[in-house]
């Protein structure tokens, strides 16, 4: 059997429908399905996307209309298929227990059928159905159980971020909300890698995803997994992530986390680093209230010394084409138009062919982002890290 390596990130999100119909509020206009697609497919070059808020009905019936128009068919083994892309219908839901904080986990279903039965299940248990991300109103494991007498993948989102994610503002362990055994893969989030996240035990067994979680077009990719399968298709993912068959993740690929959101501990009121020795207050005014960063709540709840199970693959620290200094959208273009796709300038297109196209410099800060030598300002307390001015003077 051939295997080969297909990007994928399985955590995009839909701002609206086509007819301007809200589906996730904080997300772009332009992020429909259709767009979503074409982005992936013509400048991205993933070949496996995870299109969250799959489940609101409108969304729904955009898809059944590009099916009957022929511009999506279905893969006989699951997934939505737009030239050599595969979307695997997915959504994002709200959970919470009785003494647990709010998290968010991510559904995947084969088919467009499946989602639909799974909506109209969710609609007696929701406020409103259209929406992304919302609350339901019934024990988690019994979503759970659901995602799995459905044939569906259940992965608890953004696991570590301080707002409604599993360890971030649930529990201090899994199985305190959740049922291990029916938990397929864990998300790390944009401020945590696999060297971080080893440091907590109980996730030694799982499989790791990174995904964009994107609001918006250019966020797609930012982070993406290199998966090694037969072809993009939902049964193919299921046993990539399981590590079936010869199927795995090959390698996570992801942001530094020092440049995501919630890496370090900060004020709330001031934005000013909060470190351990700081005590109650914060040490720059005085302020009692901070976003613990991701990097201390692992530190908390883990074990200081981390250790990697040998199925774990490489996690790829990278920084995205939208964080270089100096590449705007026109400049992007131009790679595109020489290399084609976004991974392609990433992966396949030397320092050499790129300085042609954009200059030594921004060549330079290309290359030197791939060998994880640039300069970094470190994030948290929502907002991104960034890289160094230094870098550019």
């Amino acid at each position: 059997m051939i295997f080969r390596s297909v990007f994928a990130d399985l955590h995009i999100h839909i701002g609206r429908t086509e007819s301007g119909l809200p589906v996730k509020i904080t997300a772009a206009r332009n992020l429909t399905f259709r767009n979503i697609i074409r982005e992936a497919h013509h400048r991205k070059g993933l070949r496996l996307i995870g299109i969250i808020d799959a489940h609101s009905p409108p969304v729904q019936e955009e898809i059944r209309q590009m099916l009957a128009a022929g511009e999506l068919r279905e893969h006989p083994d699951g997934g939505l298929v737009y030239g050599d892309t595969v979307c695997i219908p997915g959504a994002e839901i709200e959970v919470k227990e009785e003494g647990t904080g709010p998290a968010h986990v991510l559904v995947y279903f084969p088919h467009l059928e499946t989602m639909e039965r799974f909506t109209a299940w969710c609609a007696r248990h929701m406020t409103n159905v259209r929406l992304s991300t919302q609350r339901l109103y019934r024990p988690v494991r019994e979503l759970q159980k659901k995602t799995k007498e459905w044939g569906g993948l259940f992965i608890p989102a953004h696991v570590f971020t301080p707002f409604k994610s599993l360890y971030g503002s649930a529990v201090d362990r899994m199985d305190e909300l959740l049922d291990p055994d029916l938990v397929h893969a864990v998300e790390l989030g944009l401020s945590s890698d696999s060297e971080m996240a080893d440091h907590v035990p109980e996730l030694a067994r799982f499989t790791f995803v990174t995904d964009s979680d994107a609001h918006s077009l250019p966020k797609i990719g930012r982070e993406y997994n290199e998966l090694w399968m037969k072809e993009p298709s939902f049964r193919e993912l299921r046993l990539a992530l399981e590590r079936r068959e010869g199927r795995r993740v090959k390698a996570n690929y992801g942001l530094d986390p020092r440049l995501g959101k919630y890496y370090r501990t900060r004020c709330k009121a001031c934005g000013e680093l909060w470190s351990e020795a700081s005590g109650a207050c914060c040490p720059s005014c005085g302020s009692g209230k901070k976003v613990t960063g991701v990097r201390d709540r692992i530190l908390s709840i883990g074990n200081r010394e981390s250790r990697s199970p040998e199925h774990r693959p490489p996690y790829v620290r990278q920084v995205p084409l939208e964080f270089i200094p100096g590449l705007g959208r026109k400049t992007l273009d131009k790679l595109l138009d020489v290399f084609g796709t976004e991974m392609d300038v990433l992966h396949r297109a030397s320092v050499e062919e790129i300085g042609r196209v954009v200059g030594e410099d921004l060549a330079g800060l290309i290359g030197r982002s791939r060998e994880g030598k640039l300069r970094l300002e470190e994030g948290g307390g929502g907002e991104y890290g960034r890289v160094s001015k230094m870098e550019t003077t």
